[in-house]
């Protein structure tokens, strides 16, 4: 038999999902500062630099109206010459940055991988070259590849390599090799530091198996360690390129791109374009042909890596 109180209809509760509800909003708050910050300090300016990219914006014409002009500013950036030109000098000024840096970070960390008296005082000391202020590291490198004073026509005057004094940092030929030499100088340390913590976190029984198989170091070195520092080598060789890719104030500071844009790279280019010929569609069409090429790069960096995941 059926009683009485079931068939008092009782009220239908929402507190279930009201509570639902509260949760989600509460996690989105909490979303909510990050989402602003992409928002206002990356998205905006990214998608205003594009919009410009679609307009002949001018010191000229900013303030009285500019047009709309299509893909014009992308062929008038393609074709450019001295743009061209910068896309070279990037490629060898990031391929060579990157190789050198590379190598000697990879030396250095395998030497300090060891145990030996003085080695935190050494290695702090190497750090030093990072830590100084790319404005000071610049002006310094300047004045070592000087013409007349400077350190290394001397040392190598006095080792009769050359015979007379070679002007480093104003010669067509050399002028871009000489900001080259003082990035590899400014980004050891750095490389230095993320492959020493990569080798310190390999395992060491490996190498004791090693050891005990009779394997000598080379073979150690190429089997073992370069295999397992794969993914340390994959995310700084990444941010290698992001880096050295957008370089800008060595290359200010030494050469101002010159001479006749032989050290002329793609954000330099942008900055002239953009603040000394105030031509502002132009700077914001290199820079987003730029970024273009790096999320290329990024894409196929997380395609290798997703790969090794998978393997």
């Amino acid at each position: 038999m059926e009683s009485p109180l079931s068939a008092v209809k009782r009220p239908r509760s929402f507190k279930p999902k009201k509570r639902l509800q509260k949760d989600v909003v509460g996690k989105y708050m909490f979303v909510l500062p990050g989402l602003l910050f992409l928002a206002v300090f990356m998205l905006f300016p990214i998608g205003y630099n594009v919009y410009l990219t679609f307009h002949n914006v001018t010191v000229f014409n900013i303030m009285s109206g500019y047009e709309f002009t299509w893909l014009d500013n992308y062929k008038a950036v393609l074709t450019d010459t001295v743009f061209l030109q910068s896309v070279k000098n990037s490629i060898v000024f990031t391929t060579l940055c990157l190789l050198f840096q590379f190598v000697i970070g990879l030396a250095l960390a395998l030497f300090f991988n060891k145990t030996f008296p003085g080695r935190g005082l050494f290695r702090a000391l190497l750090l030093m070259a990072w830590m100084i202020p790319l404005v000071i590291t610049g002006t310094l490198f300047q004045w070592m590849f000087a013409g007349e004073y400077g350190i290394i026509n001397h040392f190598l005057l006095w080792a009769n390599i050359i015979e007379e004094p070679i002007y480093w940092v104003s010669n067509e030929q050399t002028a871009l090799y000489s900001t080259i030499i003082a990035n590899i100088w400014i980004g050891i340390p750095f490389n230095m530091v993320i492959l020493l913590a990569g080798l310190q976190s390999l395992p060491t029984d490996i190498y004791e198996a090693a050891r005990v198989d009779g394997a000598s170091k080379w073979r150690q070195f190429f089997a073992i360690t370069l295999p397992l520092l794969k993914p340390t080598l994959f995310i700084l060789v990444m941010l290698g390129i992001i880096y050295t890719f957008k370089v800008f104030d060595i290359i200010l500071i030494m050469t101002k791109g010159g001479p006749l844009y032989a050290s002329t790279v793609m954000p330099f280019y942008a900055y002239e374009q953009a603040f000394i010929n105030y031509n502002f569609s132009i700077g914001a069409t290199i820079t987003t042909v730029m970024l273009a090429l790096l999320i290329v790069v990024s894409l196929i960096y997380l395609r290798i890596a997703r790969k090794e995941d998978e393997a």
